[in-house]
This record gives C-alpha cells, sequence and structure tokens, in this order.
C-alpha cells in the first residue's frame, strides 16, 4: 500500500498541479470556522497540506507548498470579502500568503523522509511556534488583522475556552497545529508512530494539566443589559429610517429594568453636536428606559476634522462625556493604505472614498450603577491585546459594537460574532456585541454564550442578565506569552542551524586545485 503523501506522486509532478492541491489544502481550515463550526476538524485539517509539503522534493518547492497553502487559507478564510474587493482580495491573499512559504520548509526539514524521534519531538515545537510567528505578522493592522487565527475556531469547546484563560487564542493555535504535526507523522511514517503518540500524550498532559489549574471565574453580581438590533434599512434616507427603528424599539424596553442599553455600529450617522435634535431624543429615551445609552456616532465631527467612528455614552441629560474613536481601522473598508498608490482600489470595489481619522487611546466608561464598560468597534474585537486592556483597566464588562450589514448573506456575522466568545474567556469578563443587522451575541465570563443569538434576520431589543466576574485571568496577567515563547524557539532554530551549517563548511574536505600545467612539465608525467 503506498503512503498517503506519495500515493499521487507522479500526478504532482507537474508544477501547476502541485500548486493547485497545495492551494486547495491550504484553504481547508475554513470548514473549522462559523458558519459550518466544524472545530474538530481544526485538528486535522493542516495535515493534507503538510503530507504535501514533506513530500516536496526540494526545499524550495516546500516552500512554494507552503506559499501556495497560505493563499489557499488566506482566500477561504476571507471569502466573503470578494464582493466589496474583488481582485484587490485575491492579490492581497497572494502577497500574504508568502508568510507561509518559511513554514513550508520548516515542515519539509522536519518531517521530509523517515524522522527520528529527536526531529519528531522538535517539530512538535518548531511548527506550532513558525506556524504562531505566521499569525502574528498577519495580525498587524495594516495588514488586515487577527481575523481567522486557528485558535479562534475552538470558540464552543469549553475546555477550549479554559485555556484561552490561560494563553490566549495563541495557546489554542499552538496546540491545534502541534496535533496537526502528530497526526501527520502518525499517518505518513509507520516506524515513526510511536514517538508520534507520545507527543499527542504529552500535549493531552499538559493542557489537561493546565486545564485543571487554571482558575475559574468567581461571579459576584449580575447587571441588566439591552442590545437593540434594528436590522436591515435600505433605500433613501435611510440614516433617519435606522435611527426611528432604533428608537421604537428601545421605547419597548421601558420598564424592563436594563442598567444599559447598546446600539449597534454607525446607529447614528450625524454627529450629535451637529444634531443637537438627535441628542435630546436619545436622551428622552435614556430617561424613559431608565438606563444610559452606548450609540455608535459615525460621521464628521464638528469639534476637528475628519470622519470618526465613535462610541458614544449618552444619558438621562444628553451626552455625557464619555466617548471612544475607534483606533483600528479597517484596512480599504475605512481607510487605503498608501492612497497615493493604492487608491485605484476605490474603482475596482467598495474600498472607502476618504479616510476615516484614528482615536488615540482606549476608554472605559462608567455608565452609573456600578458598571464600568470597555468599548470595542467592529474588527477590534479580533484583536486579543485590545480586549486585555480594557479589563486591565477596570472594564467590568466588554462592550462591541458592530455592523456586518454589507456581508449580510455570507459567513461573516457569525464568524465576528464568534470572536467574542474567545475574549470573554481570556479576560474573564462578559462581553456583549452588539450589531445593526444580526449576529448580536452575549457571552460570560467564561467564555459561554447566554441567550441566545439575535440572527440576521431579526428586528428586535432584547435584555440580557449578564454575569459580573472579578479576577484576573493568567492571560490578563501574563500576556502574550505562548508568543514570546514561540519567537525563543525560532531564535534557538536560528542559532542551531546556523552553528550546523557552520560545522559543515568547517568538517568539508577542501577541494585540491588542479595542477598547473608548465611549458617543461606534463601533469600526468611529471618531469617530462
Amino acid at each position: 500500500m503506498k503512503r498517503p503523501d506519495r500515493a499521487f506522486g507522479p500526478w504532482l509532478v507537474s508544477p501547476w498541479r502541485r500548486g493547485l492541491v497545495a492551494a486547495l489544502a491550504g484553504a481547508l481550515p475554513m470548514l473549522a470556522f462559523p458558519a459550518p463550526s466544524w472545530w474538530w476538524f481544526a485538528y486535522v485539517a493542516l495535515v493534507p497540506w503538510m503530507l504535501l509539503a514533506r513530500s516536496a522534493p526540494t526545499g524550495r518547492r516546500a516552500a512554494y507548498d507552503g506559499w501556495l497553502g497560505g493563499f489557499g487559507f488566506l482566500l477561504a478564510v476571507h471569502h466573503w470579502l470578494l464582493p466589496s474587493l474583488h481582485v484587490f482580495l485575491v492579490v492581497i491573499a497572494a502577497l500574504l500568503g508568502a508568510l507561509w512559504a518559511p513554514w513550508g520548509w520548516l515542515v519539509r526539514r522536519f518531517l521530509a523522509g523517515v524522522p527520528s524521534p529527536g526531529r519528531i519531538g522538535a517539530a512538535l515545537l518548531v511548527l506550532p511556534s513558525g506556524w504562531l510567528m505566521v499569525e502574528l505578522v498577519r495580525s498587524w493592522q495594516g495588514l488586515g488583522g487577527p481575523w481567522g487565527l486557528l485558535g479562534s475556531s475552538q470558540w464552543q469547546v469549553e475546555p477550549a475556552l479554559r485555556l484561552a484563560s490561560v494563553g490566549g487564542v495563541w495557546l489554542l493555535s499552538f496546540l491545534v497545529v502541534a496535533v496537526n504535526v502528530a497526526v501527520t507523522v502518525l499517518v505518513s511514517v509507520r516506524q515513526s508512530r510511536m514517538p508520534a503518540v507520545a507527543g499527542l500524550v504529552a500535549t493531552a498532559a499538559a493542557t489537561s494539566a493546565a486545564w485543571v489549574w487554571s482558575p475559574r471565574p468567581e461571579v459576584d453580581g449580575r447587571v441588566r443589559i439591552a442590545v437593540v438590533q434594528p436590522g436591515v434599512v435600505d433605500g433613501s434616507a435611510s440614516g433617519d429610517k435606522r435611527f426611528a427603528r432604533e428608537e421604537t424599539l428601545t421605547r419597548e424596553l421601558v420598564g424592563k429594568g436594563a442598567d444599559l442599553v447598546v446600539w449597534g455600529e454607525s446607529s447614528i450617522g450625524f454627529d450629535l453636536a451637529d444634531r443637537p435634535d438627535l441628542a435630546r431624543r436619545v436622551a428622552t429615551l435614556s430617561r424613559e428606559v431608565g438606563a444610559d445609552i452606548l450609540v455608535n456616532v459615525d460621521a464628521r465631527r464638528s469639534d476637528r476634522p475628519g470622519i470618526y467612528k465613535s462610541s458614544v455614552l449618552v444619558g438621562p441629560h444628553g451626552p455625557t462625556g464619555d466617548r471612544y474613536d475607534k483606533m483600528r481601522l479597517v484596512p480599504f473598508g475605512e481607510y487605503v493604505p498608501a492612497r497615493s498608490l493604492l487608491g485605484w482600489a476605490t474603482s475596482v470595489g467598495k474600498a472607502a472614498g476618504e479616510d476615516r481619522r484614528r482615536g488615540t487611546e482606549q476608554v472605559v466608561m462608567d455608565v452609573g450603577h456600578g458598571l464600568r464598560i470597555g468599548p470595542m468597534i467592529c474588527f477590534e474585537t479580533a484583536f486579543p491585546d485590545m480586549s486585555r486592556h480594557l479589563a486591565q483597566d477596570g472594564a467590568d464588562v466588554l462592550v462591541a459594537q458592530s455592523s456586518t450589514s454589507t456581508f449580510q448573506h455570507s459567513w461573516a456575522p457569525e464568524q465576528h460574532a464568534s470572536l467574542a466568545a474567545l475574549r470573554s474567556a481570556e479576560t474573564g469578563r462578559s462581553m456583549v456585541h452588539a450589531t445593526l443587522t444580526g449576529v448580536s451575541a452575549v457571552y460570560g465570563p467564561d467564555g459561554g454564550r447566554i441567550g441566545s443569538w439575535l440572527g440576521t434576520d431579526a428586528s428586535s431589543a432584547v435584555v440580557y442578565d449578564v454575569p459580573l466576574a472579578r479576577g484576573i485571568t493568567p492571560y490578563v496577567r501574563f500576556g502574550d506569552w505562548p508568543v514570546h515563547g514561540a519567537l525563543l524557539v525560532m531564535a534557538a532554530l536560528c542559532v542551531s542551524e546556523g552553528t550546523r551549517a557552520f560545522r559543515v563548511r568547517r568538517t568539508a574536505p577542501e577541494r585540491l586545485a588542479p595542477r598547473v600545467r608548465t611549458p617543461r612539465e606534463s601533469p600526468a608525467r611529471p618531469g617530462r
């Protein structure tokens, strides 16, 4: 019987066929994310990709397999952006896919042939660390942010959420890749199955110990937070229509004892200083409901130049002065990077016609009732460090205001809502994810779902009993330590490889130079 990595060897001789297979193999992990949410598939989704890279005839070909697999991964996980970015998404995926080229080379370096137990042990550290390096680099906001981190596919798995409180989504990514490495060895190299099984057992033991040791959030109170989701509002004057719908839904909350009301992203399309009539109407709603209202303003500000997207708290007497301006903007959606060079993207897709301005710092708001909230806007919920800093600054509840109405009939709304589960578990703080058109969701301090999601077909106002938890999780206390550990592993690998290459050069026999022919001598018969 042929080994899995050699079964298609002759067929993969063609670079084009091999490249296509690499791209398809890289796309497989998309099934672990919402909407399919096959979380279990993440633990084997990388195996075909790794089998391909380990069977590459050369290191260069393995790097190409990594690059093309990364291209397939990014294109698949972000496929819902195609209607907005069109061919530009393909260009971005091709450029960022190159980040996986070194990872593909590492797969061949450690898993090719019949790896020894030592190489397998090293692979269980090096390959997950290399993957984390890729996730770290592409998590930079200018490159699109950390959407689709492999560990975030585990958002509904209770043991994984416990581990997220220890090392964040980074620890989950590391463990998922480590399991894929062990499975790859199990299915491809019979002689190395025992070391692979030992690696799986060691990984399970370490994660079980972390699961048992990690502290559980201690709930010591509850608040009632209402989410207002107006649903899709189209046509002319949609801003005024949306506001009227939000106003109507908010009045349904009168007498329900809400401590805070949250509207979605871009719920108000006018600066409240320019539209005092709208500010008065929201203040009236606050008095009637008996709670402050967190709205989101997407408009040109009257007190400074430029368009800002801001969370604004409105109380019974009008805006309280608490305001958070969005810091991390969506590339192309809210600004065009290097607009002088890439401004043509506005003619290809739905890129921003004018760049929005950035805020300068995160804000924790006191909304009364002894409640302090940490607001985030849109895809800022994908960044673990932002929710971590809000928890450090004293936020009792994390609040996200979002709008995925552009991607209403895609996987994006569910993917976005799932991220809040990770942020809750990492910080030990409940999180409210409120949107204009769904999916809206609420999670407790352990990352477990509270109540039901408000889907993309819902237009309603719902009150949630949100638990409050105190204490600091290990992730909030120690930060991104899995990433730092991965950096050390990769640094040690570089030193080891450099030392090995130096020793090879030192021990290689010197090549003898050919004897120079002279007029009086023959190299074959000296002296003649």
